[in-house]
């Protein structure tokens, strides 16, 4: 009771210190500027950090981070207005939004889809700063403990119940995922320094970027297949059905992915390196399993964006708990954040709790605030947000295009880059004329580079010895766990198929 008493006087302190003017200020420009870095594709909070690190070294470190944590939670929220409203994701942790969200627009309820990301991020803002109060340095431990093997398990079992988004064609869903692998495989191998799939391009030595790869296959694709259809089809403006908000059905339907989706990616954002887009999925998957109806998904299911846009922002607050506890980013954006620590002579870790209770229970106290200020401030835009699908379709497609294009170039200054963004929407636009998923060819893309490390370094470890997989209790457990998402369905298939007949006869 006294260390419950403690934490709850430090976080009164925290509230005190957040709630001061300027500090309030820093806030509210933080979720602002992060807003509208997340609808820009291509850009993203940790490249907005990295950018404003200079321009914040002459102000107080608590005033920078209430900034950067706005920025942050507001950029993760941000990305989810485009992914619903035009399918083209903001961030590569809003891609899966796209599968259902947009879907929902076009049925007339972007509204509705907004709204639902709107609150679902509060919701799981509020819960992940929660358990990053009472539970970091605890599940800080508990994060140490897992090895390259460990991790190599959880990338491993995020790949095979991909399988969930594969529809009615698994075998599509393998090529896509095994292309994703081999597109993340491209460039400088990290281990021996070889090219790989560079086809002699000096500029590809670096790999295909992430971002590059999600914008390409959801953005680019979109407006080439506009494009191509454009002439075709008569151009239909998207109208909103009913009211803006949501309605009764709708809550009811959003209130346990919004739950479920918070702790999913909280305890995936505690895991340095699994990230956002790892929660995302693994959040879709997970609802669509649990749904009554999941052949709604897919085709506009208000949960297939409650439960991801829940898991995303969750995975936020969960990346903060290694950060602050241990000094160990859990993911990009953490790792610009660790970097302006130590531009201010600051060592995040268990002692900082003590020597600094001012700073971190003050951005504690400002991560509550910023998620209120966002719900404040995005629901009554999404009346101006759903304007954006009354564009003509020529102007609106050009836009994306423009942003997108001066997204990647202000990412990479590549033209290699630029290139590989227009072959990818290019191929992306074959594929999707073919009925291949484009969801799986991310996810690929972000997780073959570490799925490669990981599987190194655990052999690195056992000095060869591929046992270390099967004989370490946690690893085991979740690659059991991936043999049973991989065979599940098609265990089930022969299941009803075998009853089926039996019941004929």
């Amino acid at each position: 009771m006294d260390a419950l008493a403690q934490m709850f006087a430090n976080l009164s302190m925290g509230f005190g210190v957040a709630l001061t003017p300027w500090h309030l200020l820093a806030g509210v420009l933080g979720v602002v500027v992060g807003t509208a870095i997340g609808v820009l594709p291509g850009i993203g909070p940790a490249m907005t950090i990295a950018l404003l690190l200079p321009i914040t070294f002459g102000v107080k470190p608590v005033t920078a981070f209430i900034l950067f944590g706005g920025i942050y939670y507001g950029a993760m929220y941000g990305g989810s207005t485009t992914s619903i409203l035009v399918n083209t994701p903001g961030e590569t942790a809003s891609v899966v939004t796209t599968l259902d969200g947009y879907k929902m627009a076009k049925k007339g309820r972007g509204g509705a889809a907004l709204a639902t990301a709107a609150i679902g991020s509060f919701v799981a803002g509020t819960i992940a700063t929660l358990g990053l109060m009472l539970l970091g340095t605890q599940l800080s431990e508990i994060a140490l403990s897992f090895g390259p093997p460990e991790y190599f398990a959880i990338m491993l079992f995020a790949l095979t119940v991909v399988t969930g988004l594969s529809g009615d064609s698994a075998p599509k869903t393998a090529f896509a995922t095994m292309l994703g692998l081999g597109i993340s495989m491209m460039g400088m191998d990290l281990q021996t320094g070889q090219p790989r799939y560079t086809f002699g391009i000096v500029e590809l030595l670096g790999g295909i970027d992430v971002v590059t790869a999600a914008i390409g296959l959801f953005a680019i694709c979109e407006v080439f297949w506009n494009a191509a259809t454009f002439k075709r089809i008569q151009e239909e403006v998207i109208k909103t059905v009913g009211t803006l908000m949501m309605t009764r059905d709708e809550w009811k339907r959003s209130i346990f992915p919004w739950f479920r989706g918070s702790c999913l990616g909280f305890v995936i954002g505690v895991l340095p390196g699994a990230g956002a887009t790892v929660a995302t999925f693994l959040s879709y998957v997970m609802e669509k399993r649990l749904s009554k109806t999941p052949e709604e998904f897919g085709t506009g299911a208000i949960e297939g964006v409650a439960g991801p846009e829940a898991a995303n922002n969750a995975s936020c607050g969960g990346a903060m708990v290694p950060l602050l506890a241990l000094g160990i980013p859990g993911s990009g954006t953490t790792a610009v954040m660790l970097a302006a620590f130590q531009m201010y002579g600051l060592r995040p870790g268990p002692l900082m709790f003590s020597q600094q209770p001012d700073l971190i229970w003050g951005l504690i106290a400002s991560l509550y605030i910023g998620n209120v200020l966002l719900l404040v401030l995005n629901l009554p835009l999404i009346g101006l947000w759903v304007k954006m699908l009354e564009t003509p379709k020529p102007l609106l497609f050009s836009s994306i295009l423009v942003f997108s294009a001066l997204g990647i170039y202000g990412l990479s200054g590549s033209l290699a880059e630029m290139l590989a963004l227009f072959v990818l929407g290019g191929m992306a636009f074959f594929m999707r004329r073919h009925g291949f998923p484009m969801a799986p060819v991310v996810l690929g893309v972000v997780l073959g580079p570490m799925i490669e490390q990981e599987f190194r370094r655990a052999l690195v470890m056992s000095v060869g010895d591929p046992s270390v997989f099967f004989t370490r209790p946690i690893c085991l457990t979740i690659l059991l766990f991936a043999v049973l998402s991989l065979l599940g369905p098609v265990i089930a298939q022969m299941w009803i198929a075998r009853r089926e007949k039996t019941a004929a006869k």
